[in-house]
């Protein structure tokens, strides 16, 4: 939970909240180590932890990973963009965000023309395998958050947000 603490400044209550299954908590914390060290980048990682939280409506993994995005500059409109579950401004983050959705969508059969877009955006086949580890890592989490009603940290108060 050191690293935990380290990236948001304390530990989150639904972290805390975690801890109650050292088992799940430990295969949280050690999956997404394992996918903070995939070939996406910081950036392109926060748009796959953003699209799972807000389609999986985690109310308290979308403030937590608005912070984060502030953190690494992202531009407003991109976070309005994600938070929104709306097209996003670049088209590279868009072509991950729609890869993302697809994925989830098929239950991981996405259709030759979905990687294919993927891809063509610049993306490989490695990322795409990538994308599947973010998408198991942070339903894990966002389940479980949503499953122990974890409350929103005041410090992420200014991020709150809700599924329309």
């Amino acid at each position: 939970m050191a690293a935990t603490a380290k990236k948001f400044g304390r530990v989150p209550s639904g972290v805390a909240r975690l801890a109650t299954s050292p088992e799940l908590l430990n295969g949280f914390l050690k999956l997404s180590a394992i996918f903070e060290s995939t070939t996406l980048t910081a950036l392109e990682r926060e748009v796959l932890i953003m699209t799972v939280a807000a389609r999986n409506e985690c109310h308290l993994c979308v403030a937590m990973h608005t912070a984060t995005l502030t953190r690494l500059a992202a531009s407003p409109e991109l976070v309005t963009a994600l938070r929104a579950e709306a097209p996003l401004p670049e088209p590279r983050l868009e072509a991950l965000r729609v890869f993302v959705h697809t994925v989830m969508d098929t239950r991981g059969e996405a259709p030759a023309e979905a990687l294919e877009a993927f891809t063509a955006a610049g993306y490989t086949q490695r990322n795409a395998l990538e994308v599947v580890l973010g998408i198991g890592t942070y339903t894990l989490s966002t389940y479980a958050n949503r499953l122990t009603r974890a409350p929103l940290d005041e410090v992420f108060a200014e991020h709150a947000w809700h599924a329309a």
